[in-house]
């Protein structure tokens, strides 16, 4: 197998602003690559650059980066072979944080999931009944069974944007539909416009499709910048944009009407197709406040959607709404991936559209009590902490007042629970005044994550003086 080689610059680019530390520089890069190795941003098996050209590229000496080598070998993270210089690991025992942990003591509150509703049990046995129906068909279908596509479209007809059924792809879940559409649509080299921060394996489907990246900045108190997208479009003639409008991940920001009408011309204008990422459009706090669907802004945009966030992640199925060429294009890349969305869900997910707005209900009910509830507890714990004021979603985009958030979510792994630290959802690094923190969890679970972070905030010990308490948000990358 043959190994990944990481250049100083890649490196440099995954490290992001290091600096700011508690402890010595090389404490500092030690730490930052643990986090990376553990968060799966850095494979394992990486080989990393050479001491000297590390050092030549952070502006640091030899002797910095030796010793934060050291310590990575001495912690497990790095393995020195002959011929294959430093290469990551993981010490035994240790998993990355974006995989299953086994670890009974270890909660994982860097994911922002939900557990099943209940109707899902019934909604199965109910399509178990109907499956005799579909047993003397083939079951590879690239487009998905026509009654669940004609139900997904009433949904965006109800929603205000007249749909029909040929204008819909049932896809194995969300994730799949971005992978397919980045397959199929971006060639290697093209430049894609993302929100800086973003749904990081959204980042990454489009980065292993060979995009280049270029970050429009969206925060929890301004939203989208309008004059990053006027600068941008022009200038990158990225071939996609990938937007989140509804409830951003991570920052739970909605983008205004009139924007979405802007940024949709802008794009038309400048030959970018947007694609629309809806997973979580169905959380909204008050079902008043959901806006239409931003496709009817132009008939070029694409849209994505699923039930993974509103009603359980374990039903692998989502959908693309696009015109009837683009669907068609999609089908014929689809093969190279899957054949086909397996037809027992897809009645599964039919009986659940049966009964989605009850469903919704009782989910937002549950998240508005989650918010609730961390709120409360963050602000009576962390009084120094920034929160934002949300409509909806799962989580809450955290401000910590100091660039900390990777060492500190380290200190807090070895309390006992993972977090999604903001360099996570950047891709250049940034973000590291801020965390994202779940709010759908299960009250006792809620409370056993906040007391592990009380420990680990003591343990991070008072801001430094040296360390700038600006409210610098993002970098833009071209």
């Amino acid at each position: 197998m043959s190994t990944t080689v990481l250049s100083a610059r890649a490196l440099s680019v995954l490290l992001g602003d290091w600096r700011h530390h508690s402890g010595t520089l090389a404490q500092a890069l030690a730490d930052r690559v643990r986090l990376l190795v553990l968060d799966g941003r850095i494979a394992l098996g990486a080989r990393l650059p050479a001491e000297r050209q590390l050092a030549d590229h952070e502006g640091v000496s030899r002797t910095t980066v030796a010793a934060a080598y050291a310590r990575l070998r001495e912690l497990g993270y790095l393995v020195s072979r002959r011929g294959s210089g430093s290469v990551t690991a993981l010490p035994a025992g240790d998993a990355p944080a974006f995989d299953v942990v086994d670890r009974p003591d270890m909660l994982d509150f860097s994911k922002a999931t939900l557990p099943a509703l209940p109707a899902v049990v019934d909604a199965a046995a109910a399509a178990v009944a109907r499956l005799p129906q579909h047993l003397g068909l083939a079951g590879f279908d690239l487009y998905g069974l026509d009654e669940v596509r004609q139900a997904i479209a009433d949904r965006f007809t109800a929603r205000g944007l007249p749909t029909s059924a040929d204008e819909i792809m049932v896809t194995l879940g969300a994730q799949r539909a971005i992978a397919l559409i980045a397959q199929a649509l971006v060639g290697r080299g093209d430049r894609v416009l993302v929100e800086n921060p973003s749904y990081p394996h959204a980042l990454e489907a489009f980065s292993s499709a060979g995009a280049r990246l270029v970050g429009v900045p969206v925060s929890t108190e301004h939203g989208w910048d309008d004059e990053a997208f006027e600068q941008l479009l022009p200038r990158s003639a990225p071939c996609l944009a990938y937007l989140m409008p509804d409830l951003h991940n991570p920052t739970s920001a909605t983008m205004p009407a009139a924007q979405r009408e802007r940024v949709a011309a802008l794009a038309d204008r400048h030959g970018t197709r947007i694609v629309v990422d809806e997973t979580m459009v169905d959380l909204a706090f008050d079902p008043a406040t959901v806006q239409v669907p931003m496709a009817s802004c132009s008939p070029r945009i694409i849209t994505v959607g699923s039930v993974g966030k509103s009603i359980w992640g374990g039903i692998r199925l989502g959908w693309i709404r696009a015109d009837r060429e683009t669907i068609g294009e999609l089908a014929r890349a689809r093969p190279a991936g899957d054949l086909g969305s397996p037809t027992l869900e897809q009645l599964l997910l039919s009986e659940l559209l049966q009964r989605f707005d009850g469903l919704v209900a009782e989910r937002t009910a549950q998240l508005r009590a989650g918010e609730q509830l961390l709120r409360a507890l963050l602000s009576e714990r962390f009084p120094e902490w920034r929160l934002p004021e949300v409509d909806g979603g799962l989580v809450l985009w955290t401000n910590l007042g100091r660039p900390v958030a990777s060492e500190f979510a380290l200190l807090a792994r070895a309390e006992g629970v993972q977090l999604g630290a903001g360099p996570r959802f950047s891709i250049d690094g940034a973000f590291e005044r801020y965390l994202r923190l779940p709010f759908c969890y299960p009250e006792t679970l809620t409370r056993r994550a906040v007391d592990a972070m009380e420990r680990a905030w003591e343990r991070l010990g008072p801001a430094r003086a040296d360390v700038p308490d600006d409210d610098a948000l993002v970098t833009t990358v071209v």
